[in-house]
């Protein structure tokens, strides 16, 4: 008897035969619905994303990096146009012709670009070179053009320029491939240079190659903001010479220079060595403005916030006397002055600051002012607290609050030591004395586009007479005090002397026959236009010996430079 056939016909046929046929019809149309469901509605997005994104390449509009100039226009940072190459290796048919002309115009050895061409044969990008100057990126595509090779494009880019070349490097520091600032100012101010980048969308064909003709979506680059800052450009450049020297001649281990508008706190130059170079940014101690970044004991210079601390109390006046001992104790210690006095002297506050005592200073703050008195004084000029220069990298320094005094803290700190600051605070206190006691920040942004950016003046720190007086005092340290080389002919200079000590790295103590030497002053004493700090760093030589000297030679530069009158 013949088996039963579904779906046949005759005596073997059933109607079960048909219904199976069906519903396998049935299941089969039902996971094909279910599937073009899912692509059309649930999956739709992402389909149209990836399809978008193989028919279409992206690429990056820079925008153009704000301009830099010097307070009298000078451009010290610009962008550039220029090229980014890149290649295609799997349109690339004669790899070696590839090379060969890629060697020419951008240098390096052919075999670099042939590893480079055939390593990569199923990519569809491989960077050739980033940022090719314009000149040279234009004589490359007409080779190949005239070779008739193909697969290499160029991409429109841009690339930052420093027309003065490392002049001023520290400062305006440095943009990384990415057009981002790395160091310095570019760094600082990195979000109002950057801009925003646009983009262009082009229709692509199966590798990745723009269609001539093709469809093309763009959205503008808007250009970053142009900046101009307080930096003289050739007095940058003329205290860069005189420091490099300077740390030369006095076997000096760095050191430093702030030259600033003590009625503005606008910073005219600024540096500290070594100095970068742009050839070489390996160096990371070279892109820091030591100033700004490292702490150092400032020694005597110091003594002219202790007596100003003082007088603004109404504890005595320039002309109070008191008996100072050959040695003050501080702490378990004994201070001596580094004149080598050994008897004891009456000395007016004036004769202090002249003869430059640390015994005097000592005794100054330990038995008229007290903890109280010096503490408040240190907090109202700022001494431990950041300045808020606009420059990366600020540090608040080592300063003992009054609930940390010691024994010794009050006696020592008086003449300099026992605390270590960035010099920068020092830079702000003196500029406030110069400027009738009212302190500012100093700074270097002067205007950021058309608007003029405003830096106001904090509480004063001591009144205008108490300025006025320390003024005096610190005319008389120049003319007939330790600070006799730091004068200019002509110029009525105040300045004071410093010679801190060097901590041991271990923290031992100081190290011996290394002293942080340092001349703060400003001119014309009656109505200063300019103020210097000039500092050397483990130097073996008193500041009356070197760093007044130095001194003598910047500022002799930026009274010429900035032309500041003489008084006679």
């Amino acid at each position: 008897m013949r088996a039963s056939r579904p779906g046949g016909s005759g005596s073997g046929g059933t109607d079960r035969g048909l219904s199976v046929t069906r519903r396998v019809l049935l299941a089969v149309f039902g996971v094909v619905a279910a599937r073009l469901g899912w692509l059309q509605v649930v999956d739709a997005a992402n389909l149209k994303s990836r399809a978008e994104s193989q028919r279409t390449n992206a690429i990056a509009l820079h925008a153009k990096r704000g301009t830099i100039y010097d307070r009298n226009g000078n451009v010290l940072a610009l962008s550039e146009d220029c090229e980014t190459i890149y290649a295609n290796p799997s349109e690339i048919s004669d790899p070696s012709g590839v090379a060969s002309a890629l060697a020419d115009a951008l240098g390096g050895k052919k075999s670099d670009y042939m590893d480079l061409i055939t390593e990569n044969r199923e990519s569809t990008f491989v960077y050739i070179q980033r940022q090719v100057d314009q000149e040279i990126a234009d004589e490359l595509s007409e080779t190949l053009a005239k070779r008739e090779l193909s697969g290499v494009y160029f991409l429109a880019d841009t690339k930052r320029v420093y027309p003065y070349g490392n002049v001023g490097a520290q400062i305006l520091g440095y943009v990384n491939m990415d057009g981002d600032g790395a160091s310095g100012l570019e760094y600082y101010y990195n979000d109002l240079l950057t801009g925003i980048d646009g983009q262009m969308l082009v229709e692509t064909g199966l590798y990745g190659t723009p269609i001539a003709g093709g469809a093309s979506r763009i959205t503008e680059a808007v250009d970053g903001t142009d900046i101009v800052i307080s930096l003289d450009i050739d007095l940058q450049e003329a205290c860069e010479g005189i420091i490099a020297e300077a740390v030369e001649h006095y076997t000096s281990d760095s050191g430093s220079v702030m030259v600033t508008d003590p009625k503005t706190g606008e910073i005219l130059a600024a540096c500290s060595t070594p100095l970068p170079d742009f050839s070489n940014l390996e160096d990371l101690e070279a892109l820091n403005l030591k100033l700004v970044t490292s702490s150092f004991e400032p020694g005597s210079i110091f003594k002219v916030i202790t007596t100003s601390i003082g007088l603004e109390k109404g504890l005595y006046t320039p002309d109070t006397v008191y008996t100072v001992p050959a040695a003050v104790k501080v702490g378990s210690s004994y201070v001596t002055d580094d004149d080598g006095r050994d008897y004891t002297m009456d000395m007016s506050i004036r004769e202090m600051l002249r003869r430059s005592s640390n015994a005097a200073m000592a005794l100054l703050a330990q038995d008229v002012m007290g903890k109280d008195v010096f503490s408040e004084g240190l907090d109202r000029y700022g001494i431990g607290h950041k300045t808020g220069i606009d420059f990366p990298g600020e540090v608040e320094g080592l300063v003992k609050t009054k609930d940390e005094y010691d024994v010794s803290s009050l006696g020592s700190m008086a003449f300099g030591q026992g605390l270590a600051i960035p010099l920068v605070q020092l830079v702000r206190a003196y500029g406030a004395v110069a400027n009738g006691g009212v302190p500012i920040t100093p700074h270097f942004l002067v205007t950021k586009g058309e608007e003029e950016v405003d830096w106001p003046a904090g509480d004063p720190v001591v009144s205008a007479e108490v300025a006025a007086q320390e003024v005096e005092m610190l005319r008389l340290v120049v003319t007939e005090g330790t600070a006799k080389n730091a004068a200019v002919d002509g110029y009525d200079v105040a300045g004071k002397t410093g010679t801190g000590e060097v901590a041991a790295e271990d923290g031992s103590g100081y190290v011996a026959g290394k002293f942080v030497a340092s001349l703060a002053g400003f001119a014309n004493a009656d109505d200063p236009e300019v103020f210097a700090y000039v500092g050397l760093n483990g130097v073996p030589y008193l500041a009356a010996e070197s760093a007044a000297s130095v001194f003598h030679d910047v500022m002799t530069q930026t009274v010429n430079i900035m032309g500041v009158s003489p008084v006679s």
